[in-house]
């Protein structure tokens, strides 16, 4: 097993307390920095393919995504101005009215996992704070509204709207929640829909890179 392929099973088993060592370990065998980051994708990707299958549930997931973290921390220093690797920036936020974040903090892990900067405006986002945050961030790339009230859906189509009418360009937007559909997606002008946290890093990714 090369260094890389240790790394890479011990973030998909969730140990955060070998990750950084081994990380480090990699790095000094002479391994690229981000092939090392590439391989802790892809676990994380393995992840939330169990996920959504089912295999796994939420803890095992978090758990996964904090042992990535503590590896990424190691690989930064070798990763800064390295510009190449980062997807952009993806904007997160759960609409007004809503205040749920477990499911968008996971979704945004899993995104960030994937290799974007993340924004995260919490919960009960106003349409135009989405709005704002695209404007003062630069290379946005992706915009990630979540909903799990189904009474919050006409702020999560008034969000979208929102942006959409805002004349900014360059980015697409994804939503996802509990009583979001790919029909009610499509219908309010989103560019994707994602049932769980790892189709969206997945969509993530594609939307950005389309």
């Amino acid at each position: 097993m090369t260094k890389i392929e240790e790394v890479k099973a011990k973030v998909e088993a969730g140990k955060s307390k070998l990750v950084p060592g081994l990380v480090q370990e990699a790095l000094d065998a002479g391994n690229n920095p981000q092939d090392i980051l590439d391989a802790m994708v892809e676990s994380m990707g393995v992840v939330g393919e169990k996920f959504s299958t089912g295999e796994i549930f939420v803890p095992e997931m978090l758990i996964a995504a904090k042992a990535m973290a503590k590896g990424v921390d190691v690989l930064k220093p070798h990763l800064a101005g390295d510009g190449s690797s980062k997807l952009g920036t993806c904007v997160i936020g759960t609409v007004a009215g809503d205040l749920h974040d477990i499911g968008k903090n996971l979704v945004s892990l899993m995104i960030e996992s994937a290799g974007f900067d993340m924004v995260d405006l919490g919960v009960d986002v106003p349409a135009e704070t989405f709005v704002q945050a695209i404007k003062d961030n630069d290379n946005v790339k992706i915009v990630a509204c979540s909903g799990l009230l189904t009474s919050t859906m006409p702020a999560m189509r008034e969000a979208v709207a929102a942006i959409k009418a805002s004349g900014l360009t360059g980015f697409k937007v994804i939503v996802g929640g509990a009583p979001v559909t790919p029909e009610y997606a499509t219908e309010i002008g989103a560019d994707g829909f994602a049932p769980d946290a790892g189709t969206a890093a997945v969509k993530a990714k594609e939307l950005a890179t389309a």
